[in-house]
């Protein structure tokens, strides 16, 4: 079990490299600092409990989730908004007015692409999930580590217990199996 000293340790030395993923994500400094913040805390409050060489993973998900919910949110309150502030102008001349003729998705967001676009995207997903799955152990965990949680070589070999020449050979035989694998199945990167 990670001691208080420990899981304070990890939150300092994640907190700028978190800080620049939720940043990188959001495009907004403040909302990325909230990000941050509600994830240390979950993270403290839900897990502080856990190993200490499992907060490294449990807080990437963690850090993934809320950026989830924060663009979840965004897009509730940015539907609500533009359809308020559109709302029917007053006068007898717009008696036929539909506020959903008037609603026009934002070009390049998820309500702007067609369901097939949507379903499209989803089946590509859950294909390069079941192949990354299908990754030995050491190689998922290498991938995952580096391209996933965008951890350097020397931290990824150190949560790994590995040398820096071993994570560079898993990384390097997990993309080109992907790579190999998706292209099989029509999935051109």
């Amino acid at each position: 079990m990670a001691t208080d000293k420990e899981l304070s340790d990890f939150l300092e030395n994640v907190e700028r490299r978190a800080f620049k993923q939720a940043a990188y994500a959001v495009r907004k400094d403040e909302s990325a600092l909230d990000i941050v913040q509600d994830a240390m805390i979950k993270l403290a409050e839900k897990y502080g409990d856990k190993p200490a060489a499992e907060l490294p993973m449990l807080f990437q998900r963690i850090l993934q989730n809320t950026i989830l919910d924060y663009f979840r949110r965004e897009k509730v309150r940015n539907t609500w908004v533009s359809l308020f502030s559109g709302m029917k102008p007053s006068g007898d001349e717009h008696e036929d007015f539909d506020i959903l003729d008037t609603y026009e998705s934002e070009q390049g967001s998820s309500a702007a692409e067609s369901s097939a676009d949507q379903v499209e995207r989803a089946q590509t997903l859950d294909l390069i999930d079941e192949e990354v799955q299908k990754l030995p152990s050491r190689q998922r965990e290498a991938f995952l580590m580096r391209y996933w949680q965008d951890m350097d070589v020397a931290e990824t070999a150190e949560a790994m217990g590995c040398s820096e020449g071993s994570v560079k050979t898993h990384c390097s035989r997990a993309t080109h199996t992907l790579a190999e694998s998706l292209k099989a199945k029509g999935i051109k990167l």
